[in-house]
């Protein structure tokens, strides 16, 4: 070994045809940001691909690293920062070089969808993992061995972590950095992205919940839409059952096998969507939101908050306003 080599901690992010460039730009622009303290060893970021190959993003450019995926055996650090298919399983070579560099020693991330990749490995089953919230239900069938978390941005369960969507790939890999190399470089590379440190909530405050449309065939479809209307009223089972003109035996059934959840559990998910829009659109007070979405009063809102997306309403806000929220004050 030359002893005057400088050591160096090598992050391989593992790069293909179709990866989306956002996704591949995160891991390098949190870790290639800026370098370690002097008495830390530098990081060398290395974009691998199969065979070293140029890759065509999904914007159509192409990039060239020099790097293919031999390089993952010197890694600390080995990053997917995605995948393109969530039905489609990795290629046997990329999933043997994660598994060699594991096995090593060598800590894996899953970002975004690229916890499918990790799951094809075999490492995580067992084990707690997070993915974006659309294809949670995907990846709960491909893998029902791993312990799908839907709740939050990222999971770090010590030598694999895995994330949320988009942007919560961000969060994961500011975690990691300071977990690496302490707060004060996190936290500057953070204001360089103009990021957070660290964001309150979990992954259910971004999610969207569809509605059946108005002209739906299916006999629920004008009571829920019609519960969306009146949310700020007392809404009870027995009224619900009545509107859809059903018994509220048979009403009971119905919500539930069509929604997959009761008929209360869905009506606060509602209030805390509309809660969440007045939050991002308007300048109402938290009070008046609460009594427009049918809370009865703050407090019951920020627990309900709290309970169903794991931060506050002001916080909430603060994430999420628009620049020129909308006056509500009449």
């Amino acid at each position: 070994m030359d002893s005057g080599r400088v050591a160096v901690d090598v992050i391989a992010v593992v790069a293909f045809d179709g990866i989306n460039p956002f996704h591949l730009s995160v891991p390098c622009l949190v870790f290639g940001a800026e370098q370690p303290s002097s008495e830390l060893p530098p990081v060398e970021v290395r974009v691998c691909t199969p065979d070293a190959a140029p890759i065509v993003t999904t914007a159509g450019f192409t990039v060239s690293t020099g790097f293919g995926l031999e390089e993952i055996a010197d890694a600390a650090m080995v990053i997917v920062p995605s995948w393109p298919d969530p039905e489609l399983a990795a290629p046997t070579e990329i999933l043997t070089a994660i598994r060699t560099a594991h096995d090593r020693g060598a800590r894996v991330v899953g970002l975004c969808l690229g916890a499918f990749v990790v799951a094809d490995t075999g490492l995580l089953n067992g084990r707690p993992a997070a993915t974006h919230w659309k294809w949670a239900e995907v990846f709960a069938r491909r893998f029902p061995q791993v312990l799908l978390d839907r709740e939050s941005l990222y999971v770090d369960d010590g030598d694999i972590v895995t994330s949320a969507g988009t942007t919560a790939a961000i969060d994961t890999c500011l975690h990691l950095l300071r977990g690496q190399h302490g707060a004060e470089l996190a936290n500057r590379v953070a204001r360089r992205l103009v990021m957070p440190p660290h964001r309150a909530g979990g992954q259910a405050q971004f999610i969207e919940h569809p509605l059946p449309p108005t002209d739906s065939e299916h006999p629920l479809a004008a009571t829920l839409h019609w519960t969306i209307e009146h949310l700020n009223e007392d809404l009870t089972v027995d009224r619900l059952a009545a509107h859809a003109a059903m018994s509220r035996r048979t009403f009971t059934r119905h919500f539930r096998k069509t929604m997959g959840t009761g008929a209360g559990d869905w009506i606060a998910t509602q209030r805390v969507a509309l809660a969440q829009r007045l939050l991002e659109t308007t300048d109402l007070t938290v009070e008046r939101i609460a009594e427009r979405c049918g809370f009865g009063s703050a407090v019951t809102m920020r627990e309900q908050f709290a309970r169903t997306l794991g931060t506050t309403p002001s916080a909430y806000r603060g994430a999420f306003r628009g620049p020129e929220p909308v006056s509500g004050r009449r």
